[in-house]
């Protein structure tokens, strides 16, 4: 909000009002625009609420009716009633501008395992060491000199999980932003956010968007498909023929109910998902430790997959393998959608 004083004199025609009251006069500029451009502007004019003032700038217009007071002609104003005065003091113009939502986007990597993708209190205790959301919007925010920001991405990984590969997409909206920043400032920030010391999150392929890219982003998050990586051990010395079991399920139909873990928050519902594809990685030197990669619908619950949930999920590499799984650690190695990538 700017504030500006002018010797413009204005006439007054308000009941109750002295010569020696200042006249305040708020004019609300509301900037919309597309493409982070400007296209139009609306302009509301508000008196100070004491009276009514004359702020026509011409004559009326003949084929209106009205005249330059504003009024049609068959209107009387009870303004007219009184005595023009001469103002003493100068009007006060108020400007109130206010720029629509400006957006960026681009791939985010969550290298810690202690990160959540966005601010997580619990009873006043914060959840890990640090987040996504105030990571990379602390940075853009300022860059815009804009009110607030909001942090959206194509779905989101658990505190412990990390996000590596080509990263995924996400969008920060900018509030009522002052500066449009230019694609050498924009590289600039990504840059300096990569070579942060700590090290907990990177960024690729940031630049401005409009606002179009939150629907591509919303579309393609229902039919995306993921990839894992997962540490996993069971129970027995792995074999050969668990090798070539698991590496020939291919476009696997599972059902999982809603995980005991998340029960407390979500609805008890049975969701059916696929998993396209999986393989095992032997790791030399241990017989009942391997790495399992897969490929799988989105929204598939990668660690009741693993270790069954009680039964909850059906089948699951512990059923499959006819022997107890665990699940030690997860990786998420690539989100496949279109959003955001490297031209």
């Amino acid at each position: 909000m700017a504030a500006f004083s002018t010797n413009c004199h204005l006439s007054k025609r308000c009941r109750g009002m002295t010569p020696a009251e200042p006249c305040c006069v708020y004019l609300t500029i509301a900037i919309f625009g597309t493409n982070n451009g400007l296209d139009t502007v609306h302009v509301e004019l508000v008196g100070n609420g004491t009276g009514c003032c004359d702020l026509s700038l011409g004559q009326g217009s003949p084929a209106s009716g009205r005249s330059s007071t504003g009024l049609a002609e068959h209107e009387s104003s009870e303004c007219s009633n009184f005595p023009l005065e001469r103002v003493n003091e100068p009007c006060h113009l108020v400007f109130q501008c206010h720029r629509t939502p400006i957006y960026f986007g681009g791939r985010y990597l969550k290298f810690s395992r202690n990160v959540s993708q966005t601010r997580w209190i619990i009873d006043d205790e914060r959840m890990g060491e640090a987040s996504i959301e105030e990571i990379i919007g602390g940075h853009i925010r300022p860059m815009c000199q804009g009110d607030s920001y909001k942090f959206h991405a194509a779905g989101r990984e658990d505190i412990d999980v990390r996000m590596l590969g080509s990263g995924r997409p996400f969008l920060v909206e900018v509030q009522n932003a002052r500066k449009v920043p230019s694609k050498a400032l924009v590289k600039e920030i990504e840059t300096r956010m990569n070579n942060l010391e700590n090290k907990l999150v990177g960024v690729k392929n940031l630049s401005l968007v409009t606002s179009h890219s939150w629907d591509l982003m919303r579309e393609g998050e229902a039919e995306k498909q993921k990839q894992y990586s997962a540490l996993v051990w069971i129970s027995r010395p792995l074999e050969d023929e668990d090798l070539q079991c698991i590496a020939s399920h291919k476009d696997l139909k599972i059902l999982q109910r809603t995980p005991v873990r998340v029960l407390h928050r979500r609805s008890p519902l049975e969701r059916g998902k696929i998993i396209h594809w999986m393989k095992i990685e032997q790791i030399t030197g241990s017989s009942q430790y391997f790495l399992l990669h897969l490929c799988t619908q989105a929204g598939t619950y990668i660690k009741e997959f693993v270790h069954g949930d009680l039964g909850r999920t059906h089948p699951s590499i512990g059923s499959i393998l006819r022997c107890r799984t665990e699940i030690l650690q997860l990786d998420v190695t690539d989100v496949k959608m279109d959003c955001f990538l490297a031209e």
